[in-house]
């Protein structure tokens, strides 16, 4: 059975682990201690929302962490879902699912307007996996970015 529960800050050093898979996922150097570090912030500032998936054993195998941004035009907030893994051992078990749907929970809870994410054309799983979820693919704008 796996369960979904909001992140605290005693669940940073374990959560760490997941992270810094998922950075190496990435092609991103492991530094773990700096993914705790990372974690640690975003949950002492509230400025993410961290949600972990965990077995009846306590073991964690999966996460997802929102930011919120803001829709001036309809003046509400939107969250963006910027990072969601889940282990390698535990995939195919429809744990991203669970984690979508948590938040999806989080987006009806704050009155949010919409639950907006990226990822690369070339994500085969993810490009299955975010419309089997409810997400839509968004074919009416261009997204720019500029990376300093």
């Amino acid at each position: 059975m796996i369960y979904i529960k909001k992140a605290k800050l005693e669940d940073c050093k374990e959560i760490a682990k997941l992270f810094d898979a998922y950075r190496v996922f990435y092609k991103l150097k492991s530094d773990i201690e700096a993914a705790e570090l990372f974690l640690r912030e975003r949950i002492s500032n509230n400025e993410s929302e961290l949600f972990i998936a965990y077995t009846s054993s306590n073991e964690f195998t999966g996460f997802v962490q929102l930011y919120p941004i803001f829709s001036s035009t309809r003046m509400k907030r939107l969250w963006l879902l910027n990072d969601l893994f889940v282990s390698p051992e535990y995939r195919g078990q429809g744990i991203s699912k669970l984690l979508i749907e948590k938040s999806k929970e989080l987006c009806r809870e704050t009155k949010a307007c919409s639950l907006l994410l990226e990822t690369a054309k070339t994500n085969e799983i993810g490009n299955q996996l975010y419309p089997s979820a409810g997400l839509k693919l968004d074919e009416e704008h261009n997204y720019y970015t500029w990376d300093n």
